[in-house]
C-alpha cells in the first residue's frame, strides 16, 4: 500500500510505502502501539501476538488487525510483517529480539532495551542493515525538549559541567490491589524503578546534549521499598524503588540521578543542564504551563533568567512520534532517535549502577 506525504526535505510530495507492523505483547503498552500504528501515516498494524489468545483477539478486533497469533515465533515467520515491536517484560525480550533480526524484521523495543549491555551488543552484531531502536526516547519528542535541544546545540551553555535528574514520588494511600507483579521483580523485569524510569532520564539528558558525553565511572546506591509501603507492591518484590547515582564522564562532566517511588517525602522533581556559561531548568514529564528556563551568566548583573519555552503538554502530546520516527528511519534508511548504539550507552550506565550498589564502590564502564 502506498501513501503520499509531504517530504521533510525540500517540501516536495514523495511516495512512501507503509511499514507493516507486528506487535508482540498485547498488554497496556502493546495496545498503545497498535493504536499508534493505525494513526501514524507511515505505518499499518498487520499482526499481533500474545500468549493469552483472548487478549490478542480482542485487540485485533478493536483495530481491525488481520493476523492473530499465540506464538511470537509464528508472528516472526509472517512475511507480511516488516517491523516488530516487542512490548513484553524485559527478561523475555532478548531472545525474541535476536530471532526477529534473524528473520529480517526491523525492530523497536520497549524500554529498557535489554537486561544487560551484553544483550545489546548481541543485537548490534545481529542487526546488519536493519533498523533497530528503543522507546526510551519518548520524552525527547515533546515540544519543550525539541526547543531545549536546539538551544543546547547552539553552544549557548558552554562546556557542560553537570546534568541533573531528580524525581521523588511520595507514596499514596494503600491501594486496593497491588501493582503489576513484573514491575519490581528482578526475574521478570531485570530490575525495578531504575529500569522502569531511569532509562528515560538518561536518554532525555544524553539526547538533549547531543549524545556527545562518554560516561566512564559510576558510584551508586539502591534501596528496596520501605517496610511502611510493602503493602503497595506485589508480594515477593525484590527490586529497587529508590536509587541515587553519580556518573563521571570522560571530559569531567557529571550526571547526577536520583529517583524514587513510594517515598516518605513530598513530591520533588528537577531536571537541569549546567554549563560554564549558563544552565537550563526543565521538566521531563508533561503538564500545564510548563517552562524551560535559561539561567544565563552575566558579568555585570549576575544570573539573568529568561523563559526559553512555555506551553502545555499532555501525556498524549507526542504519543505517536517515536513510532513515526522509527518508520521514517526505515523508509529513509537512517538511524532512529535512539538506535542500539545509543541504547547501549544507557544500558551500560544502568548495569554500572547496579554493580556499584552491589559492590559498595565506584565501578568503571568498559
Amino acid at each position: 500500500m502506498w501513501c503520499f506525504v509531504i517530504g521533510a526535505r525540500g517540501g516536495k510530495d514523495r511516495a512512501m510505502k507503509k511499514v507493516r507492523i507486528g506487535v508482540i505483547g498485547c498488554g497496556v503498552m502493546g495496545s498503545r502501539h497498535v493504536q499508534s500504528a493505525t494513526e501514524v501515516e507511515l505505518t499499518e498494524p498487520v499482526a499481533v501476538a500474545d500468549t493469552i489468545e483472548a487478549r490478542a483477539k480482542e485487540l485485533a478486533a478493536r483495530f481491525n488487525v488481520g493476523h492473530v497469533y499465540t506464538s511470537a515465533d509464528d508472528l516472526l515467520c509472517d512475511e507480511s510483517v516488516d517491523a516488530v515491536i516487542l512490548a513484553m517484560p524485559t527478561m523475555a525480550r532478548g531472545e525474541l529480539a535476536l530471532k526477529a533480526l534473524a528473520r529480517g524484521k526491523h525492530l523497536l523495543l520497549e524500554k529498557p532495551v535489554a537486561a544487560s549491555a551484553a544483550d545489546v551488543r548481541k543485537m548490534i552484531k545481529a542487526k546488519g542493515r536493519l533498523v533497530a531502536g528503543c522507546l526510551s526516547c519518548r520524552q525527547r519528542f515533546y515540544p519543550h525538549a525539541q526547543a531545549a535541544a536546539a538551544f543546547v546545540a547552539s553552544g549557548a551553555l558552554g562546556k557542560f559541567r553537570l546534568l541533573r535528574a531528580r524525581s521523588l514520588w511520595p507514596a499514596d494511600k494503600k491501594p486496593a490491589t497491588a501493582r503489576p507483579e513484573w514491575r519490581l521483580k528482578k526475574s521478570l523485569n531485570g530490575g525495578g524503578y531504575l529500569v522502569n524510569w531511569g532509562c528515560y532520564d538518561m536518554d532525555y539528558l544524553l539526547g538533549l546534549t547531543g549524545w556527545t558525553l562518554r560516561p566512564r565511572t559510576v558510584l551508586a546506591q539502591t534501596w528496596p521499598v520501605s517496610a511502611a509501603y510493602e503493602s503497595h507492591v506485589a508480594p515477593g518484590s525484590d527490586a529497587e524503588t529508590y536509587y541515587a547515582a553519580l556518573v563521571r564522564c570522560e571530559d569531567g562532566t557529571v550526571i547526577s540521578m536520583e529517583r524514587g517511588e513510594y517515598m516518605p517525602t513530598a513530591l520533588d522533581e528537577a531536571w537541569q543542564i549546567i554549563g560554564e556559561r549558563g544552565s537550563l531548568r526543565l521538566k521531563l514529564t508533561p503538564g500545564k504551563g510548563k517552562k524551560v528556563l535559561h539561567d544565563e551568566a552575566n558579568t555585570e548583573t549576575g544570573v539573568v533568567t529568561k523563559t526559553l519555552w512555555e506551553g502545555d503538554e499532555e501525556w498524549g502530546t507526542a504519543r505517536n512520534e517515536p513510532l513515526r520516527d522509527f518508520a521514517g528511519a526505515i523508509l529513509e534508511r537512517r538511524a532512529p532517535a535512539t538506535d542500539l548504539k545509543r541504547a547501549l550507552v544507557v544500558q551500560q550506565i544502568t548495569d554500572a549502577i547496579y554493580a556499584s550498589a552491589a559492590r559498595g564502590k565506584a565501578v568503571r564502564i568498559r
